[in-house]
């Protein structure tokens, strides 16, 4: 009886190992039929149409976050705040000689901005499309600064009745924590070398200094310079014609009647007023209707990406150009896509070493700096690329400042863009401490030690002198090196980078001028630089070097991804989280940026120059 008893336990068990099997095979089928629905296929181009770029968010040379931490911001329906130039600039490169593209569209009222350099790259590639023959039309409700410049770029620039061009300059703001320091009692001991290093003035003053203010206008200038410039050539304006619209606009609006599209018309910044209804038939009559949405015939930039590269994938074999893009605060350690990590970015650049089709690296900067360990680990990286015989042109982007300038001072040759912000050879070191503020709570601190450093680095008892000297004496030899460095890479002499350094902020035609870049020009023009120093010819190949994904990471990627796709799909995610988001993401990062450089002594090349 046992031994029926037992074999029918085995039957049933395996019976029911059966149905659950056959359950989770047919929950498989389910979820794998919802997103095949949801997955869209690869676009296809309808000829004749017109390309539309449509950036989303700020302009960025890399996307913040790793591939699920952006599926996770698609699932809040955050998907697009960022948008890559290299996307951009490809999209229209490619529809520049693409038979199907008869026209390009500008829809760019969801563009927060990027900074004037990464203006200046997708405005050059706009001009070689209309070089080609093609038209490009640029339609909004209103423009701001950033989406005026590229709209600019445009043969015809339409706005609409009720709508205005809002042009207001570059100007340079920062949050003085002096009194919220002073009424909670912290004391914060800042040590810094370089006279113009004014990161930690916010601890220890109320208001900009003098020497500040002189600085930071002086390269203001030149961004407001080269904006200036860049419109009056494209819209064919009076020499200084921008300048006087923004200084004079309250009374440019008052002789209009407040009707500021009117002013923008009169004033030769628009080529007609229209509704987008009216633009939209006329795009009809330029490359005819869309049967299925009864709109013009169009692709968005993002669609025409994802038909076009996986045929460019297929010809991307032999000697190639690598680049590493290094985006955002240089931070130790492993760091995602958006920051800049010593052990991730060194890994790259082992990547771009050991792999024999990578015949030169461009290392693409836009960064501040940060931590001063992480950037000496890159440099040395970058300099075994050299020792091995492979090229390494920085390019600069917008920002390549302080630990950002570090990281590049080793290459071959420094590219920058008039309007990089660089330089900021300087070191700083923030510490504070709290034992006012806790004995305001009745908390008091006491004790031995064996050394006069003995609990010296306690947050919650004053900074003895020996610690205090020990540090001041960290950061000055940090100082040191860094000049050091930079003169031996630039063959300059210590005083001669001294003399530029001291942590001051240079454009990059004054970089130039001083001696701490090669070049002026554009992303383009420095991988052309790396093509010839390999000798690989006009017609080389690029490649992004970026951490590699196994199958595992991809199936699950895939996996997070459509599972948000079906959820949004069946419960929409309410907006107001993500607009919330949106709204105090500046103050998240400001305050995340002070409590990491409030860490324990560590020493930092860092410059908050950044405008857009």
């Amino acid at each position: 009886m046992k031994r029926i008893a037992g074999f029918l336990g085995v039957v049933w068990r395996a019976l029911d190992g059966l149905r659950k099997f056959m359950h989770l095979v047919v929950l498989l089928v389910l979820f794998v039929a919802v997103a095949a629905l949801l997955a869209p296929g690869i676009p296809i181009v309808p000829s004749k149409a017109a390309l539309v770029l449509a950036p989303q968010g700020a302009l960025v040379e890399q996307l913040a976050g790793d591939p699920f931490e952006r599926a996770l911001a698609e699932f809040y329906g955050q998907r697009r705040a960022e948008t890559l130039v290299r996307d951009l600039t490809d999209a229209i490169g490619a529809a520049k000689d693409d038979r199907r593209i008869e026209l390009l569209v500008l829809e760019l009222e969801n563009m927060t901005g990027g900074g004037i350099t990464k203006l200046q790259e997708v405005a050059a590639a706009l001009a070689d499309f209309r070089a080609s023959g093609k038209k490009i039309i640029a339609y909004a409700d209103g423009y701001d600064q950033s989406q005026y410049y590229l709209a600019a770029q445009a043969d015809e620039v339409y706005l609409d009745p009720q709508g205005l061009v809002l042009i207001e300059g570059y100007g340079y703001y920062r949050r003085f924590l002096k009194g919220v320091i002073d009424k909670l009692a912290i004391d914060v001991n800042v040590f810094r070398a370089g006279k113009f290093k004014s990161f930690t003035d916010q601890f220890s003053r109320s208001d900009m200094s003098a020497q500040e203010q002189e600085e930071s206008l002086a390269w203001l200038k030149v961004l407001w310079t080269q904006y200036q410039q860049g419109v009056t050539q494209a819209r064919s304006l009076e020499p200084g014609a921008i300048a006087v619209y923004a200084n004079e606009f309250a009374q440019i609006a008052k002789t209009h009647g407040g009707d500021l599209a009117a002013a923008a018309l009169e004033q030769g910044l628009v080529t007609e007023l229209k509704s987008r209804r009216e633009v939209e038939e006329q795009l009809k009559t330029l490359v005819g209707e869309d049967e299925r949405e009864h709109g013009y015939r169009s692709i968005m930039h993002w669609d025409y990406l994802a038909a076009r590269r996986p045929v460019r994938r297929l010809h991307s074999e032999g000697d190639r150009i690598g680049v590493i893009v290094a985006s955002g605060e240089i931070l130790d350690g492993d760091q995602p896509p958006g920051s800049v990590g010593s052990d991730s970015t060194s890994r790259l650049l082992r990547d771009a070493l050991n792999d024999d089709a990578i015949k030169a690296v461009v290392l693409r900067i836009d960064s501040p700096g940060g931590s001063m360990f992480a950037s000496e680990v890159i440099r040395r990286e970058i300099d075994a690329l050299r020792r091995a015989g492979k090229p390494v042109i920085a390019s600069m982007s917008s920002t390549a400042a302080s630990g950002g300038y570090y990281i590049a001072m080793d290459a071959d040759e420094i590219w920058a863009s008039p309007t990089t912000l660089t330089g900021s050879i300087g070191v700083f070191a923030v510490f504070p401490t709290l034992e006012r503020s806790l004995d305001k709570l009745g908390i008091t601190i006491d004790g031995v030690g064996t050394t006069p450093l003995a609990g010296a680095l306690r947050l919650d008892r004053s900074l003895e002198p020996a610690a205090r000297d020990v540090l001041q004496a960290s950061v000055e030899h940090a100082y040191s090196v860094f000049v050091g460095q930079a003169a031996a890479a630039r063959a300059k002499s210590f005083e001669e980078i001294d003399r530029v350094a001291q942590g001051r902020v240079w454009a990059g035609s004054d970089a130039l001028r001083n001696g701490l870049v090669d070049r002026l020009g554009s992303y383009r023009d420095a991988l052309d630089a790396a093509a010839e120093r390999a000798g690989l010819g006009k017609d080389y190949r690029v490649e992004y070097i970026e951490p590699p994904m196994g199958w595992r990471e991809a199936l699950a990627l895939r996996t997070q991804v459509l599972a948000a796709r079906i959820v949004r799909a069946l419960v929409p995610i309410p907006q107001l989280l993500g607009d919330a988001r949106r709204w105090l993401a500046p103050l998240d990062a400001e305050l995340r940026r002070i409590v990491r450089f409030g860490d324990s002594g560590q020493l930092y090349y860092y410059c908050p120059c950044s405008v857009e």
